[in-house]
Formats: C-alpha cells, sequence, structure tokens
C-alpha cells in the first residue's frame, strides 16, 4: 500500500452523501441475512455501520489497522470492542454468528487469505457476508467507452485515495470465495451507478440516490456494488 492506513483515515471520504449511502445500503442488505446474537465487523472506518449494528446484536466487535478510526469508535461507541490489528493478524477467543466485510476485500493484499483466516472465528450456522465494489457498473463501462479508465478493471481515482488495490468483477468476486472453499448462498448487488460519485454528488437528490440504490438489486452484474452471503 503505497499510503499509511492512517493516512487514509485522516482523509477519508467515507461519510459523504455517496459514501454514507453505500454504507448504509450494505448494512440495510445485511440484516435481511444476518443471524441474531453476535457480529464481527472488519473495516468498520469512521463507524457508520458499525453504529447501526449496536442497535440490533448482542455483541459488536470490529477490527480495524487504523488506530485513528479504532479511537474514534471506542470514543463514540463505548459498548463496542475494538481491535486494532490487520485483518490476517487478527485474534481473539471468540466465534461470531456474522462477520461482516464491508467493502474490505479490495483493500488487502490476499483476499483469499484473509477469507481463509477470518472464517475461523464464525460460529457453525453463522454467515459471512462481503461487499465490494463492480469493475462491470455501468459508469465504469461509459469511462472506459470514453477513455477516462484504460479498462473496467483500472483504478480510478477515488479507488486510490481509499487506497484500494483491486476492482472485482462478478467471477472474480465468486472465485475467491470458492478459493476460501465458501460456499455462495448469495449473490446480489445494488446500486444501479451512471455516473461517478462527484457528479451525483454535485446535481442528485437523496431520493434519487435511494432510488439507484434499489435499482441495483434488479441488475447486480452491472450494479455498482455487489455482495455475497456465504453460510446458512
Amino acid at each position: 500500500m503505497t499510503r499509511s492506513l492512517n493516512d487514509i483515515a485522516n482523509t477519508s471520504k467515507y461519510t459523504t452523501m455517496t459514501g454514507s449511502a453505500t454504507i448504509l445500503k450494505t448494512n440495510d442488505i445485511f440484516n435481511r441475512f444476518a443471524k441474531d446474537g453476535s457480529v464481527l465487523e472488519l473495516g468498520p472506518a469512521e463507524g457508520l455501520m458499525t453504529t447501526q449494528l449496536v442497535q440490533r446484536f448482542n455483541r459488536v466487535s470490529v477490527v480495524d489497522a487504523s488506530s485513528i478510526f479504532c479511537n474514534q469508535i471506542t470514543t463514540r461507541l463505548p459498548s463496542v470492542t475494538v481491535y486494532n490489528s490487520y485483518f490476517e493478524e487478527f485474534s481473539c477467543d471468540e466465534q461470531f454468528d456474522n462477520i461482516v466485510l464491508g467493502h474490505v476485500l479490495e483493500h488487502v493484499d490476499c483476499p483469499v487469505t484473509v477469507l481463509n483466516h477470518i472464517k475461523t472465528f464464525l460460529k457453525p450456522g453463522g454467515i459471512i457476508f462481503a461487499a465490494v465494489p463492480n469493475a462491470h457498473s455501468i459508469h465504469r463501462q461509459a469511462a472506459v467507452i470514453m477513455d477516462i479508465l484504460e479498462t473496467e478493471h483500472s483504478l480510478n481515482a477515488l479507488d486510490i485515495h481509499h487506497g484500494h488495490q483491486r476492482v472485482f468483477n462478478p467471477k472474480s468476486f465468486r472465485d475467491i470465495f470458492l478459493n476460501a472453499a465458501l460456499p455462495i448462498t448469495v449473490f446480489g448487488g445494488y446500486w444501479l451507478k451512471p455516473v461517478s460519485n462527484s457528479q451525483i454528488e454535485e446535481t442528485w437528490s437523496p431520493k434519487m440516490l435511494d432510488a439507484f440504490m434499489v435499482l441495483g438489486e434488479k441488475y447486480p452484474d452491472i450494479a455498482g456494488e455487489i455482495y455475497i452471503v456465504s453460510g446458512d
């Protein structure tokens, strides 16, 4: 990673209009499949999704490698157990009913390694939920046609700002779960995204953004975000 995690945290764009809407929609979809009980969230950033999780689950734990994000959550959400650790090095004595990786796997060196490690903390009968940006999103396809991106998988300015290492497509996203010997119970998508985040934030209303979030669920292969549920 060319930028430090705390540098990324200090210049975070996760709480912009589009960033917040994406996180809240991720939480909404996760809740459709989640088991009651406990949840482990990887990569909570400022804790927008964490704030939602504490309203539903009996026990919430989070893991983030940024001490800045960890300190923010500890201060704001004292009931949450916070682990300041790289995902690959995370260790605890607990297993969880749910594990959430909301926009995490595009950041890490080896997604399969992370999935193989983190699944050891899942209770029998629990679920792993992961969401990532989709390379086949129509806004990326349009960017290639307009020569803004070389390919759908090229990293754009926002990817680089966030420290992304890759952009998954539906097949490559499924493949990492299969390579980690994790079943794919549900594959889906959300946010039919025709233009960039900055263009949306300049011209769209929250109601428009919500509508296109829902539309993406009808067209997962070309949605802006895709997700997988693994487990019972």
